[in-house]
């Protein structure tokens, strides 16, 4: 009797204690695939700018800045005086076109028609909607814009494909 119940306590005190949890195989393999996912982004991302760098060395013609928001962009037509540019509320009337990088067009401004943007509160091409806010009326100015600040991955689903970089001419008409 003593031995069972000596084995019974045994049993007992050793169910109690606590056990070690088993270290994963792969530890987060979520974190691992999303940092992987981030890397080539990155990696897409420095070949599109190296191909809108060479299209911009190649056009002598022209001068571009480079926005801080992550696109180009050159004056066709500049107006120097001292008037406003769109703010956020405004509702900016401009005229674009959208090509691609070798300037074949995808869109026209006859095709696009003339559009009156909410600045700031209506969903747009980003590279633009951030480049509307440098216009004043009447200037044209020419937006080179990567994909990740056009249509980005997924394109537009008709005529701009995944990951294309973008040219858009766009004029301020007015702002109301």
């Amino acid at each position: 009797m003593k031995i069972k119940m000596l084995l019974l306590c045994g049993v007992i005190l050793g169910a109690c204690s606590k056990s070690k949890p088993r270290k994963p195989i792969d530890p987060k393999p979520s974190t691992t695939i999303f940092q992987k996912t981030i890397e080539e982004s990155r990696q897409l991302n420095k070949v599109e700018e190296e191909k809108i760098e060479q299209l911009i060395q190649k056009d002598s013609t022209h001068t571009y800045t480079n926005s801080l928001n992550g696109f180009w962009y050159t004056y066709v037509k500049k107006i120097e005086e001292d008037k406003p540019t769109p703010k956020a509320g405004d509702i900016a009337v401009i005229e674009y076109d959208i090509r691609s990088l070798n300037d074949s067009i995808i869109y026209s401004k006859e095709e696009l028609g003339v559009k009156n943007y909410h600045v700031d509160k209506e969903d747009f091409i980003s590279g633009i909607q951030k480049g509307i806010k440098l216009m004043k009326i009447g200037e044209t100015i020419t937006f080179v814009v990567p994909s990740y600040n056009a249509f980005g991955i997924s394109g537009d689903g008709n005529k701009i494909g995944i990951n294309k970089s973008i040219k858009s001419t766009v004029t301020l008409l007015n702002i109301n």
